[in-house]
């Protein structure tokens, strides 16, 4: 199979879809891999490594896209991918379609296969794929948050651990799984007072166990939300439905009640956000004010540590990417229920209920189209 690896064109996305490593890997089993000059640069990745581990170097996108039968990238395809991609091509990356209806629209209108990294699931429900970026963006909003309450940046002027004789930052995590664990762990390094909310009372319990009285757990109503969220210096949006749009935690109405310089990170903004006032933004322009409370709301925050980030992500995509290089896409989905969950689109319909159900499409089952 042809593997091809273009450079990402999101702003400020500085992550590639394989590294190095990663490419020798599929030279080894035998497939040929494009990567666009340069493509790898923002990671820490010069273009002569990628030729030491057998890739081909390619000079421009059309090239990759019209020779490649499939794509490898970290990021959802701009409008100006999308028109690159023809039918039957494989695309594999994040999609995060189902606040996206311009997005999705334009994947179905390519007949393309394109694979979501974020909805390969395991027969446990956890993402392996998107588990590792969780990681980063977790551990990067305990840090960002630390860096936006201070006062410069628009923030409280609130210290996260404090110094002996004062309080340090209340941090409410809102979300038990992946990310709100990460960003708890990196807050209480910190030195804050954390609080870590969830529905899944199990999963209270294990993080209960584990870091016992260093952290509080309360289960997330609306009511504890806002007792919570009214007396927090940071709040860290965590919450995640897989492949679907993310509910509201936080709505406008509450955020007059907010501490005024309190910083919000919503780093389930990729799916929509757990915050109603949030919306996308970018490394270039991070944040805005809403009643008084600083917004983060960047949408690729593992994109600020790229080379971290594309490693962590090629580890964990690769076993699957090379299944599907190996056997080709429908007996790699065949042989494995995880990977077919990540299949969204497929001959321009929906495989995926939760899209299909955002975007009030049809959904179609993939086990229909593979007959």
């Amino acid at each position: 199979m042809i593997v091809g690896v273009p450079k990402e064109i999101k702003n400020n996305e500085f992550r590639v879809g394989l590294t190095p490593a990663g490419v020798a890997e599929f030279v080894s089993h035998d497939h040929r891999v494009l990567v666009q000059q340069g493509a790898g640069v923002g990671s820490s990745f010069s273009d002569a490594e990628y030729l030491k581990a057998g890739a081909e170097l390619i000079e421009t996108a059309d090239e990759v896209f019209a020779t490649a039968d499939m794509i490898v990238k970290v990021k959802e395809p701009q409008p100006v991918e999308i028109a690159r991609l023809r039918p039957g091509q494989i695309l594999y990356t994040y999609l995060h379609l189902a606040p996206d209806y311009e997005q999705t629209m334009g994947l179905i209108g390519s007949q393309a296969v394109c694979i979501a990294y974020e909805t390969v699931e395991l027969p446990n429900r956890s993402l392996p794929l998107l588990a590792p970026m969780s990681e980063v963006a977790g551990r990067m909003a305990a840090q960002v948050g630390a860096t936006y309450l201070q006062k410069p940046f628009g923030g409280r002027g609130v210290l996260m651990g404090g110094v002996p004789g004062t309080h340090p930052a209340k941090v409410v995590v809102l979300g038990g799984g992946v990310v709100g664990t990460n960003a708890a762990y990196v807050a209480m390094g910190m030195g804050a007072d954390v609080t870590i909310m969830d529905v899944n009372l199990d999963r209270l319990r294990y993080l209960d166990e584990i870091w016992g009285n260093r952290i509080r757990t309360v289960y997330s109503s609306k009511h504890n939300v806002e007792e919570a969220v009214f007396s927090a210096d940071l709040v860290i949006g965590a919450v995640l439905l897989p492949g679907a749009k993310t509910p509201w935690l936080i709505t406008k109405d509450m955020l007059p009640s907010m501490k005024p310089g309190s910083v919000v990170v919503d780093v389930s903004v990729d799916q929509g956000g757990c915050i109603e006032t949030t919306h996308a933004t970018t490394h270039a322009e991070p944040t805005y004010f809403v009643d008084g409370v600083l917004h983060y709301g960047v949408a690729n925050m593992p994109g600020a540590v790229p080379n971290t980030s594309t490693m962590a992500l090629t580890n964990a995509t690769l076993r699957y990417g090379l299944a599907i290089a190996d056997k080709g896409w429908k007996r790699a989905v065949a042989d494995d229920a995880a990977l077919a969950k990540g299949v969204n689109v497929l001959d321009g319909k929906v495989t995926y209920k939760p899209v299909a159900d955002a975007h009030g499409l049809e959904y179609v089952e993939l086990q229909s189209l593979l007959a």
